[in-house]
């Protein structure tokens, strides 16, 4: 089956990321098809003229390539590969696109198992957030073959810019782990910084002003602030997907021969105590 100029998008996913990016999508044009595991999430969805399916089944049977931005491995087999799912709907010649963050081997199976259908599959984790994916700005790291890769690229670049190829199904959830896993070093980092700072007499607020400009400072450490400078605010949400994400890159370089995760789990392992969900 030839791609067709402006392809049916169907996305499952509408999560505070997931959620802007579906609107791009049907904002940019594309004949948009939206399910959800929870119903109740698409009623905001009712302005974007997107359509509704009863099922991930009939939502793949009405779209060219089927995206999917739900929050882990099980979930992104249940939407994909299970009875009801994208693979049971989706016609010879579609292709599916992950977004989540999952295990590569994730990634490698159901891509098979798609391949045995004639249908494409590219995994194509993202970074940013939900006002990144507002604004367009996305990170999209996407691993697959490269004709397939660019039949999503308009898609990706609805909400993702840069829209990067990484390699082979797999290297995007790679890429994308080991960002997790040196942001959550440099959170561990950034806290035991400023710890020292108050140590040592130095005004944390202006400590945080001297990093925004200075080369010791990251990401990480901008999103420490008042009161304290530490992780706590960020506990509750952050805590349980960094460690999600630590564990599987640990899981992979465990898996990895000579790979090893190395000084950055030490300080991801700290971030995560901190946070209160240890590894």
């Amino acid at each position: 089956m030839s791609a067709p100029a402006t392809p049916r998008v169907g996305f499952i996913g509408l999560g505070s990321q997931g959620g802007p990016m579906a609107r791009r999508i049907a904002a940019a044009g594309f004949p948009t098809t939206l399910w959800a595991r929870r119903p109740e999430t698409l009623a905001a969805f009712a302005d974007t003229g997107a359509a509704v399916a009863g099922s991930a089944a009939e939502l793949a049977a009405a779209s060219d390539i089927a995206c999917v931005c739900v929050v882990d491995d099980a979930g992104v087999e249940e939407v994909v590969s299970g009875p009801d799912g994208l693979l049971a709907g989706i016609e010879p010649g579609g292709l599916i696109a992950v977004h989540s963050t999952v295990h590569p081997d994730t990634c490698r199976r159901l891509a098979d198992l798609a391949a045995a259908r004639d249908v494409a599959f590219v995994d194509a984790p993202v970074s940013g957030g939900g006002h990144s994916a507002e604004q367009g700005k996305l990170l999209v790291m996407a691993a697959g073959d490269a004709g397939a890769v660019e039949r999503a690229r308009p898609v990706f670049e609805s909400y993702g810019d840069p829209v990067l190829h990484l390699g082979e199904v797999g290297a995007g959830q790679s890429a994308k782990l080991i960002n997790n896993l040196m942001m959550a070093a440099n959170l561990g980092v950034a806290e035991s910084g400023f710890a020292l700072a108050a140590r040592l007499g130095v005004d944390r607020a202006q400590l945080s002003q001297v990093l925004a400009h200075g080369s010791g400072g990251s990401f990480s450490a901008s999103v420490l602030g008042p009161p304290d400078f530490t992780l706590t605010p960020l506990a509750e949400y952050a805590g349980p997907l960094l460690r999600k994400d630590v564990r599987l890159v640990v899981a992979l370089a465990d898996g990895g021969g000579d790979a090893k995760a190395g000084t950055v789990l030490a300080a991801a392992d700290a971030a995560l105590e901190s946070l209160g969900h240890p590894r």
